[in-house]
């Protein structure tokens, strides 16, 4: 039987996923550094249920939106496991305006996630610019990339 936090953070990547698939303004990507990949995902936290939210500690409301990190490492039979590290950001909007993310780190059996929450203006342009360093390794891997939520 699953616990009830691991439910929570499969309802997190389903709602992702549902969200993609459905063309709502959610944004997922990743960034191939080698044996590593980076992966995230953005997505107002309003697409959370309250009970998701609650179990993994979020503030649920319009104008917060959730970050989602993945480090990923490729292993010798070319299937990617999540790895853990260390996760830190900034997201700056279209004049320049920075706020610092504070990233956590969630593990649940074998997955890891690093989740921030941020504040957001309905239809403003964010970049986020991220650091991953996986544990065990010595250079950073850097991703930037740009999304616009909208308060629904």
């Amino acid at each position: 039987m699953m616990n009830k936090a691991l439910h929570s953070l499969l309802a997190v990547a389903t709602t992702v996923l549902l969200a993609a698939l459905l063309s709502v303004p959610a944004h997922a990507g990743s960034e191939d550094f080698g044996e590593y990949q980076v992966h995230w995902s953005v997505l107002p936290s309003t697409f959370l249920t309250p009970e998701t939210a609650k179990a993994n500690k979020l503030q649920r409301s319009r104008g917060i939106g959730i970050v989602n990190i993945a480090i990923m490492q490729e292993d010798e039979n070319g299937i990617l496991k999540p790895v853990s590290g260390q996760v830190e950001g900034k997201v700056s909007n279209d004049i320049q305006q920075v706020k610092f993310l504070a990233f956590r780190r969630i593990q649940e059996g074998d997955s890891v996630y690093f989740i921030a929450q941020y504040q957001y203006s309905s239809g403003e342009l964010l970049t986020f610019n991220i650091t991953a360093r996986p544990t065990g390794h010595s250079q950073d891997l850097p991703v930037r990339f740009a999304h616009t939520l909208f308060s629904d």
